[in-house]
């Protein structure tokens, strides 16, 4: 299998696995461990972006700590024997990429809608420990729509302890386009005060991800609007180790959106960059991109 395939796949299924996934991840720069905590396909975004298929049901609806556990230390055995790279799609990964980079709570949903959400970053921390990984990153990919519940910040809390990143999600810099984009019954203004609150603890990843609609760009106004929110939160105190610009590398669910350009992305992360002094990183399409 291809580089650019393996890029672009990112199935939530493994083996006989229930929980626990390894893909190619293009943004972590190698093996990210997936930890799929919404296996029910439920989420407080509708985003018109979101590859998965949320019409179609799972049998899987309840996250079992000691099973997690058990599907992560037998994918983590996987990587880092090397086993995974011996047969099947991950064969052709280049030597580069034939690494560990993080365990990740993503998924099937926002992560952090799971009422145990604390319990599980806690397990996945003690195996880290016991595997002597202290410094292998646990990644939390999160829309921060949760970040403001007690459970929510005892597990940034476990994540600061653990070689945690918050990677979270901000799509747009209007209500408007948040509205379109991202749909959730959630507004903008809450996403930005969870999101400035929590960057004001530890430095925050931002991951935004642009897309054409109906064969459009994002309109020019809206990367103001987008580097203006941006420059609201560092005001207010928010850290900002990077922001992620990246667009559509798997086919969504939904057919009247598409990926920028290599180009198109270059360019918002040059405006982005010049606008806020932030560090910014641009991640496309494709893998030959």
């Amino acid at each position: 299998m291809t580089l650019d395939i393996l890029h672009t796949q990112h199935e939530r299924h493994f083996a006989a696995n229930r929980f626990v996934y390894p893909v190619l991840s293009r943004r972590a720069g190698g093996i990210s461990v997936g930890i799929n905590l919404n296996p029910d396909k439920v989420c407080n975004f509708d985003c018109v972006y979101c590859q998965v298929n949320r019409v179609s049901q799972s049998e899987t609806r309840f996250v079992e700590i000691p099973q997690l556990v058990v599907e992560l230390q037998a994918t983590l055995d996987l990587v880092q024997s090397g086993a995974l790279f011996a047969a099947g799609k991950f064969e052709g990964t280049p030597p580069p990429l034939r690494r560990l980079s993080d365990i990740a709570f993503s998924g099937d949903g926002e992560p952090t809608t799971h009422r145990n959400f604390d319990e599980v970053v806690a397990a996945c921390a003690e195996v880290k420990q016991h595997r002597r990984l202290e410094s292998l990153p646990l990644v939390l990919i999160t829309n921060a729509s949760m970040f403001h519940r007690p459970h929510i910040q005892r597990a940034l809390a476990l994540l600061d302890a653990h070689a945690g990143e918050i990677w979270a999600k901000l799509d747009a810099g209007s209500e408007a386009y948040f509205a379109r984009i991202n749909r959730s019954a959630l507004s903008l203004p809450h996403i930005l005060a969870n999101i400035t609150q929590a960057a004001r603890v530890r430095p925050l990843v931002i991951q935004s991800l642009f897309m054409r609609i109906d064969g459009q760009p994002p309109p020019r106004t809206e990367w103001s609007a987008f580097a203006a929110r941006l420059t609201d939160m560092l005001s207010a105190g928010a850290r900002f180790k990077l922001v992620q610009i990246y667009t559509i590398a798997r086919t969504p669910a939904e057919p009247n959106v598409g990926p920028l350009s290599a180009a198109e992305v270059d360019q918002l992360v040059d405006y982005v960059r010049q606008q806020t002094g932030l560090p910014v990183a641009g991640f496309y399409g494709t893998a030959a991109d």
